[in-house]
């Protein structure tokens, strides 16, 4: 039986004031990390495949539309979305270094560019032992300016070169901060993907999206990796953490994992694959999202890392 547009009415208002959770869309938040009453908000549509956000010093936000081949600017000041390259090589994950140079995996010609703060690329990483990588997925950039990069292979409809494994396999490698020497970190794990570090340079976390575990590594002072545990039975394609120490994770929606590696967080995201996000805004608290052909916000309690 249809109910009325009144009766309709007085149980939405019910709902909202009994069931919050039923209007959050099953939005999970057990140590109530969201600001009260934020729900994920659409920011901007209207592209192929969203992919790599990350936030400057100011909060804006700077994602991709791989497909389209182009680097958007979204303004934390204003809400608006600007063109910052619409020649950035295919970029996927991207980190800005300490100079404001925007790092990213840009997987055209399976390098890893810098763009600096008018868009001009300078080609970082072109090969590994004269051989080209597969597909410079994510990176994340230590303290002291070393860059830990993902590189599965995901076979590119754009690609001009054999679209077979380059390398002997899926690995975790890391540029020395010199950007002289790259080397593998990693080579025991199936298809890596989502990377993330701590603040003071001592912990990273690595997806491992083909085997749906994420792993977490202690950093020793010469870049390479030691003591790696499971953190959680779960893979995930982009990853960032917040200044409390938490890990968010993507693929169906959104997931939190505090320290000990138990989820405290589910947010949905109505919008198929959510492949990454970062925090930004002007008071770095606006989780940022790409899911697909659209961006997300959601207010948080908690910011993210400086």
């Amino acid at each position: 039986m249809k109910k009325s547009a009144g009766i309709y009415s007085i149980f939405s208002g019910l709902a909202a004031l009994l069931f919050p959770a039923l209007l959050s869309a099953q939005m999970m938040d057990s140590k109530s990390i969201v600001a009260p009453g934020a729900q994920v908000e659409k920011l901007g549509d209207g592209y192929k495949f969203t992919e790599g956000p990350v936030a400057d010093q100011n909060g804006n936000v700077f994602f991709t539309d791989q497909p389209n081949n182009k680097i958007i600017r979204w303004d934390a000041e204003t809400n608006k979305f600007s063109v910052f390259s619409d020649n950035a090589g295919r970029a996927n994950g991207m980190y800005f270094d300490k100079k404001g140079n925007l790092v990213a995996c840009s997987d055209e010609d399976n390098q890893v560019w810098s763009f600096d703060k008018n868009g001009k690329p300078t080609v970082l990483v072109k090969d590994f032992e004269g051989k080209l990588l597969n597909g410079p997925n994510d990176l994340w950039i230590d303290p002291q300016g070393g860059i830990y990069l993902t590189d599965p292979l995901y076979k590119r409809d754009y690609w001009k070169r054999d679209p077979k494994m380059q390398q002997d396999g899926e690995h975790v490698y890391y540029l020395d901060p010199k950007g002289k020497n790259l080397i593998k970190v990693d080579a025991n794990i199936k298809k890596p993907n989502g990377i993330i570090g701590t603040k003071d340079g001592k912990t990273l976390y690595v997806a491992d999206i083909g085997d749906n575990k994420t792993y977490k590594y202690d950093i020793q002072k010469d870049g390479t990796l030691t003591n790696r545990t499971l953190f959680v039975p779960k893979g995930s394609d982009g990853m960032i953490l917040d200044a409390e120490g938490n890990l968010y994770i993507t693929g169906k929606g959104v997931t939190v994992f505090d320290k000990k590696g138990e989820q405290i967080a589910h947010f949905p995201i109505h919008n198929g694959w959510t492949a990454n996000l970062c925090f930004g805004g002007k008071d770095n608290d606006l989780l940022f999202v790409t899911a697909e052909t659209a961006v997300y916000g959601l207010k948080m309690k908690v910011k993210g890392v400086k």
